[in-house]
C-alpha cells in the first residue's frame, strides 16, 4: 500500500513540475485576477479574451497597442523564462559488493589475431625516383 502511495506521490509531483509552475506564480494570481477585471471594464473582455491577448494568439498586437499597461504585465504570473536543472546522485549501501576485483584472464597475452607489416620501398626503379642528397 505505502509503495503505491508514494509511487502516485512522486508522479504527481513530476506532473506538477512538468508544468512549470513555481511558488510566485501562485502568488501573482491576485495579479491576474486584478488585471483581468481591469480588462473586463475598460476594454469589456471575457476570460478567454484576456487570456489571449496576455498569453495566446493576440499577446504581440496588445502589448505593442498598450505601452502604458507593459509594468502591469511584467507583474502577472507565467512570464517568466523555463529552464532545468537536473542532479543526480548515486549512493552506493553496500560498497565491497561493488569493488573491482583484477582479473587473470586479462593479464595473459594470447593473441587472436594476425598482423603483416605493410611496408614499401621508397626507392623505386625507373623514370620517377625520389631526389637524391648529394
Amino acid at each position: 500500500m505505502m509503495v503505491k502511495f508514494v509511487s502516485i506521490a512522486a508522479s504527481f509531483l513530476i506532473l506538477i513540475q512538468s508544468f512549470n509552475i513555481c511558488i510566485s506564480d501562485l502568488v501573482d494570481l491576485g495579479e491576474l485576477i486584478e488585471h483581468a477585471k481591469y480588462h473586463s471594464e475598460k476594454y469589456g473582455d471575457n476570460l478567454f479574451v484576456f487570456l489571449s491577448k496576455h498569453y495566446g494568439d493576440l499577446e504581440a498586437d496588445h502589448s505593442k497597442k498598450h505601452q502604458e499597461e507593459k509594468q502591469q504585465h511584467e507583474e502577472l504570473p507565467f512570464q517568466h523564462q523555463p529552464h532545468m536543472t537536473l542532479l543526480s546522485a548515486f549512493v552506493i549501501k553496500d560498497l565491497q559488493a561493488y569493488q573491482l576485483k583484477p582479473v587473470d584472464d586479462l593479464l595473459t597475452s594470447t593473441a587472436n589475431f594476425f598482423y603483416q607489416a605493410s611496408y614499401s620501398n621508397c626507392e623505386k626503379e625507373g623514370p620517377f625516383q625520389p631526389p637524391r642528397a648529394v
